[in-house]
């Protein structure tokens, strides 16, 4: 089996990318790509058209979950966490930035596809095309008509030639006064050099660019992700299968082959690995003290609920549950916090982001465990999440809930059998069955908004992975490997309806009910 070219970081892929908004496929997406069009006119924007193709999940979408205020407030140059971002129109309006949203059939072959043209104040034009892959992760595929391939983690210096140039000459002449990882002659509708650097190219390199009689434009757009890439990266492993074969006499835990992973695909030492977990830790646990304070926030569908659980648990007014009752409680509590715009850690995505995070931090605290252990489990759940990001995918406009709660449970599964200490194949086995047992879950949310039955799923997906966190630890047989259950769910993704993976078309986004709340929403 050959590997994929994109090798996922645990922290660029799977615990983030830190942000607020309903979804991190529409949100945070949507303000890398916007951050990445005000490289590409070097500053303010004056006006923006952005078409969306209606046989994508944008049109029905891009305004009740998120991407307007991520990719508006990514024109503005925000982060994904910037805590004026829902009131984006407001400080959109106040900059002079003129806005076009189009609806046009223009071929997109993925259902998130965006395509923006965009005017700088300094008057300078630019197109550029870019798909959101799910998790908050993003491809450029296209800018001024020129098809490339950019993840977002490198910086990318675009250099435009005169129509006269020998563009292989000049890349060659260039390329011995810049110092970059990988550069190429893009071919298209402009004549266009890439050169992806480690490190902003700086002054030398720019005056050299400048220098260049064939060089008509040049641009820098800077890196969006926290993870950089680099030259020649490899990792030790991608897949269960090597990652054992890799652990032979050395006998790692889990969490330490995720170091070994991480720190070999950030180029970075394991300790900053520990503290870029520590760091996500702490977010996770804000968030789950955030929302069982209470939260409040107009634009939402469900009100806060998870302070009145805890005081009817208090209260004796529940079914006894113990750990399953904790699990309710904070996958509750981050969830609310998502609805109410606060900051949150999507892992893998915003739509599960209390899946995962909510029910490991609640087996944690239920066992008393310490915060290099929930560290630990952190860094677990992370590979786990790895494996699926590398061989199948966590968007759900192409694999349904299956490809978020889903990947939540399998995930939290393997985190909560090390909090118990189970072994690396306890941890594996309970990953394998809480995945098979997610398979085919679709996603059509109700309002077209991300709150249900998307708490409902994270909850499910919380309490399987509860249920087979404790199956494994009493040596269930899961039968199938993770490899090939990975590879069967993208299978069943590329099986499921494009109206059930999160395109408002079926499922409970169609009932009657939906469709009222959704106009009363939309006439506020």
């Amino acid at each position: 089996m050959s590997e994929p070219n994109h090798i996922p970081s645990i922290f660029n892929d799977v615990l983030g990318p830190v942000m607020r908004g309903p979804s991190s496929s529409h949100s945070a997406a949507a303000n890398r790509i916007g951050r990445l069009c005000r490289n590409l006119v070097e500053g303010d924007l004056r006006r923006a058209v952005i078409e969306y193709d209606p046989n994508g999940s944008l049109v029905t979408t891009h305004k009740s979950q998120g991407t307007d205020m991520g990719l508006y407030g990514g024109f503005l140059g925000w982060e994904p966490d910037d805590p004026r971002l829902p009131e984006h129109a407001k400080h959109t309006k106040a900059a002079g930035l003129e806005i076009e949203v189009r609806y046009e059939s223009y071929g997109a072959t993925h259902p998130n596809n965006y395509k923006i043209s965009v005017e700088g104040v300094n008057g300078s034009h630019h197109m550029i095309q870019a798909i959101s892959t799910g998790g908050g992760m993003i491809e450029v595929t296209e800018i001024d008509g020129t098809p490339v391939a950019m993840g977002g983690d490198f910086f990318e210096t675009l250099v435009y030639l005169d129509e006269e140039s020998n563009a292989r000459a000049v890349l060659d002449d260039l390329g011995r006064e810049l110092v970059y990882e990988s550069g190429e002659v893009c071919t298209g509708k402009t004549a266009l050099l890439r050169f992806s650097m480690v490190e902003d190219p700086g002054e030398e390199a720019v005056a050299a660019i400048r220098g260049n009689t064939h060089v008509i434009d040049f641009r820098l757009l800077k890196p969006v992700l926290p993870i950089m890439s680099r030259k020649d990266l490899t990792v030790p492993f991608q897949r269960v299968e090597t990652m054992l074969a890799f652990n032979e006499g050395k006998d790692l835990a889990l969490w330490e082959l995720a170091l070994e992973y991480e720190s070999a695909r950030g180029g970075i030492s394991k300790e900053a690995v520990l503290e870029k977990g520590r760091a996500i830790l702490h977010l996770m646990e804000d968030a789950v003290r955030t929302g069982l304070a209470g939260t409040d926030y107009a634009d939402r569908i469900l009100p806060c609920q998870s302070v009145t659980f805890v005081e009817r648990q208090a209260e004796g007014k529940l079914i006894p549950g113990d750990v399953m009752n904790q699990i309710i409680a904070y996958v509750s509590a981050i969830l609310e916090v998502k609805s109410s715009m606060g900051v949150i850690v999507a892992a893998p995505t915003a739509g599960s982001c209390g899946a995962m995070p909510g029910s490991m931090l609640a087996v944690a605290d239920s066992l008393g465990v310490d915060e290099d252990g929930k560290i630990h489990a952190l860094l677990v759940a992370g590979l786990i999440g790895v494996f699926i990001a590398t061989h199948a995918t966590f968007a759900a406009e192409v694999g349904g809930c299956m490809a978020e709660c889903g990947s939540g449970a399998g995930m939290a599964a393997a985190a909560m059998v090390g909090l118990a200490n189970g072994s690396l194949e306890q941890q594996l086995a309970a990953a394998s069955v809480a995945l098979q047992n997610s398979f085919g879950m679709t996603c059509d949310p109700v309002a077209n908004r991300v709150e249900a039955p998307c708490l409902g799923k994270n909850v499910l997906a919380g309490s399987n992975a509860f249920a087979c966190a404790n199956m494994a630890l009493a040596d269930y047989k899961h039968l199938i490997p993770l490899d090939e259950v990975i590879h069967a769910m993208n299978k069943v993704a590329g099986a499921i309806p494009h109206e059930l993976c999160c395109t408002a078309k079926g499922g409970l986004s169609i009932t009657p009910t939906s469709k009222a709340i959704e106009r009363k929403l939309n006439a506020v």
